[in-house]
């Protein structure tokens, strides 16, 4: 955490010296390189949000499908079995009425898709308005051990939402705008329209099938108001082209439900390299750091880790790369097709968690 924190700073440093030195060095003048519509690179790789500007009275629509897979667990660095889990991981809910030692049912794989449909608007040339809401679909897989203790999987089973999550506004306002380089703040907020009370059926150690309220992270939004700060850079020379973000979220005090979802800090950067002025490649990398929640759901009581809010939350490094296609001409003029495909390189999670295997973004976008 620590480490991550040191690199946000310096990051950010680095940022603020890149457009100072721009600023400094560059004539004041209204740079054609920022909107560029007829280039495949003129945004970011499709899974960064927020990162580009439009000119007066432009609109952009966008739909974006994400699918994120994890597989296997993980205790801090450590990758763990689930007879590990099962035997040797305590319950935080021991004592309570049929409440084993340890943790007894154990999550094994988990899929989620995310529809994300958003608008932008500019307003001024200095200022882009966006807002963007999301239908999301989860399932997580179990294993469910016999009584108490020992080894012996009683069965597994399956839980699903799916629903409306958090609803997104932002406003991106220009900072610095020279020839071939761009720098603007991310101002956003995130409204608290996903549901924190699913539920489904389970299975029990004593093979009962209960359909209690679902751990944290089967529910669909954080239930506050949170503020989203970042800072968005980018640069290009030729056919090459590179950028930075950084973004965060902090919730404003506690949901009704009585707990607080941890803080997120989120710093990437890309390249990308223009082979036609409709097709563009990408690589990028990706770090960020969460906090566990803070404080507890009183009805989300299981012998599973995802019910305690201690084991949520960690440190995660991706690498990915990407592809974007923007039509040229015709009635499709200004459509862009755009896909990444990002992989973990590096992951510390809190507490035994599921592990991320893949994310997978595709998006649509067009500009009027």
């Amino acid at each position: 955490m620590k480490l991550f924190k040191k690199l946000v700073a310096t990051s950010l440093v680095a940022l603020t010296g890149i457009a100072s030195a721009v600023y400094a060095d560059e004539p004041n003048q209204e740079s054609s390189q920022h909107h560029h519509p007829s280039r495949a690179d003129s945004h970011a790789p499709i899974g960064v949000m927020g990162d580009h500007m439009h000119k007066k009275g432009e609109w952009m629509f966008s739909y974006r499908y994400m699918n994120m897979s994890m597989e296997g667990n993980r205790n801090g660095t450590n990758e763990l079995s689930p007879a590990t889990i099962a035997t040797t991981i305590p319950n935080r809910f021991f004592g309570l009425p049929m409440q084993p030692p340890t943790l007894r049912v154990v999550p094994t794989k988990m899929t989620m898709e995310m529809h994300m449909f958003g608008a932008m608007y500019a307003p001024t040339d200095d200022v882009t308005l966006m807002v963007m809401g999301n239908y999301t679909l989860k399932d997580m897989d179990h294993i469910t051990f016999a009584g108490p203790a020992g080894t012996t999987e009683l069965g597994s089973f399956t839980t699903k939402t799916s629903g409306f999550g958090d609803t997104k506004i932002a406003a991106l306002v220009r900072m610095l705008e020279r020839e071939g380089h761009h720098l603007h703040m991310n101002l956003g907020l995130s409204i608290p329209t996903g549901s924190l009370t699913e539920t489904d059926t389970i299975l029990t150690p004593m093979g009962a099938r209960p359909t209690p309220r679902l751990p944290y992270p089967m529910q669909l939004g954080t239930g506050t108001f949170d503020v989203l700060p970042g800072i968005t850079y980018t640069g290009h020379d030729g056919n090459f082209g590179w950028g930075a973000q950084y973004g965060s979220e902090f919730r404003l005090g506690r949901n009704g439900e009585g707990y607080t979802k941890g803080d997120l800090h989120r710093i990437t950067g890309w390249a990308s390299y223009l082979f036609h002025p409709s097709v563009s490649g990408s690589a990028r990398v990706s770090a960020q750091t969460q906090d566990s929640i803070e404080g507890i759901d009183p009805r989300i009581v299981a012998p599973v880790q995802t019910a305690n809010p201690d084991f949520q939350g960690g440190d995660r490094v991706d690498l990915g790369v990407g592809l974007n296609f923007l039509a040229q001409g015709g009635m499709l003029d200004g459509k862009r097709v755009a896909a990444e495909f990002m992989v973990p390189v590096y992951q510390d999670l809190n507490g035994p968690q599921l592990e991320t295997d893949w994310v997978l973004t595709i998006g649509l976008q067009a500009t009027f």
